[in-house]
């Protein structure tokens, strides 16, 4: 079997325990799910329907694209149902011969006035729309990478490391002297080097923007690179996986409270590092560094990471809120990026991306504060 036929099989298992006869995932504007594409292959636009005799049948906005990238037992054009998603559910769930009286599971996200709706075009079934159901069990498989997914981030990694390392060469020199210059600049090598481009918008802001956690716009034709601190946060999407790394820029003379950041948010980084073993709850994580910056009269406004891997955000989460109830996974793929913002002295953040082993972590990406 291949990768996607093994986490079908592994949801179709769920199914069964639940007593689910047919689920229904859609990824469309407006109600993106990536999950479509981890379980095929698909790149988006599209229903996945699943039985629990596991069969799938995919239905494609783009039937010609789902030709050429998905893997399913059935691929039905949505327009062989009037590109409607209650009529579609109906059509499969008799093309699949589901039992009157089953349960058929749509997505959790549904809104009310639409739920509704399906109640009524699949009145011989029992349809189930909830919170803990099909949509959060996902997510937990998802959340731990298997091995196919591992390889394509590390190679993933690869490149944005090279990608790193050019960008420092260009900051040492000046070359790139804009917000703008530096965002072109990684969207032009990362598409030169096979990725599908950034896996979100380039975050660049020079010493006048880098106080904000994610700066608004996020480039503009500001000065990037110049004396003070400037933020760059950036990842590389490939084959649909992305990386997600913060290189802080620091170029002299700095201010004391300047050099002092710079200094807490590499010890920070440290300290989260040395904690990661398997089975530690990411939240004791989150809360030694909070505790280390609070000795510091200083405080983080975000979470100390996420995981990465089809999205920038995903499971698990690395954040100190007391419903955080995450424990480190061997194949868990997740961000570490402490970070402190001053709106005088401008910020810091330090973020790579980490594969947790067996073994302990290791750090697939080469971020680091540059000073310059």
């Amino acid at each position: 079997m291949n990768a996607y036929e093994i986490r079908r099989n592994r949801l179709y298992d769920w199914m069964a325990g639940e007593s689910v006869a047919m689920l229904m995932l859609e990824d469309a504007e407006g109600r993106r799910d990536p999950a479509v594409r981890w379980l095929t292959g698909q790149p988006g636009d599209s229903l996945l329907f699943l039985s629990v005799d596991r069969r799938c049948a995919l239905v494609p906005w783009d039937a010609h694209l789902a030709r050429l990238y998905a893997d399913a037992e059935h691929l039905i054009p949505y327009t062989d149902f009037e590109r409607h998603p209650i009529k579609a559910a109906r059509s499969i769930a008799e093309f699949f011969k589901i039992p009157a009286g089953s349960k058929v599971e749509i997505p959790s996200g549904t809104a009310y006035p639409m739920f509704l709706k399906y109640v009524e075009g699949l009145g011989d079934y029992d349809v189930l729309c909830r919170d803990g159901g099909a949509d959060e069990e996902i997510v937990s498989m998802r959340a731990v990478k298997d091995e196919e997914e591992i390889r394509i981030l590390r190679e993933a990694a690869v490149i944005t490391n090279e990608l790193t390392g050019l960008l420092e060469t260009e900051f040492a020199s000046g070359a790139l002297k804009t917000e703008t210059d530096v965002a072109l600049f990684i969207e032009a090598a990362a598409r030169s080097r096979g990725c599908e481009g950034t896996g979100f918008e380039t975050i660049a802001a020079g010493p006048s923007r880098s106080f904000g956690i994610h700066a608004v716009p996020a480039f503009t034709a500001d000065p990037f690179g110049g004396n003070g601190l400037s933020i760059l946060d950036f990842g590389l999407k490939f084959h649909g996986y992305t990386t997600d790394v913060t290189i802080t820029v620091a170029r002299g003379p700095l201010s004391r409270t300047q050099t002092r950041m710079l200094s807490l948010v590499e010890k920070a980084y440290d300290l989260a590092l040395s904690m990661i073993v398997p089975d530690v709850p990411t939240r004791e994580i989150s809360l030694a560094v909070d505790a280390l910056f609070a000795k510091a009269k200083r405080t983080m406004p975000h979470a100390l990471g996420h995981g990465i891997g089809l999205e920038a955000h995903e499971a698990p989460a690395l954040r100190s809120r007391a419903d955080n109830e995450w424990k480190l996974s061997p194949g868990m793929v997740f961000t570490l990026e402490p970070g402190l913002y001053d709106p005088v002295h401008g910020g810091c953040r330090l973020e790579n991306d980490v594969l947790m082993s067996a073994k302990g972590p290791e750090i697939l990406t080469r971020a680091r504060i540059l000073r310059l």
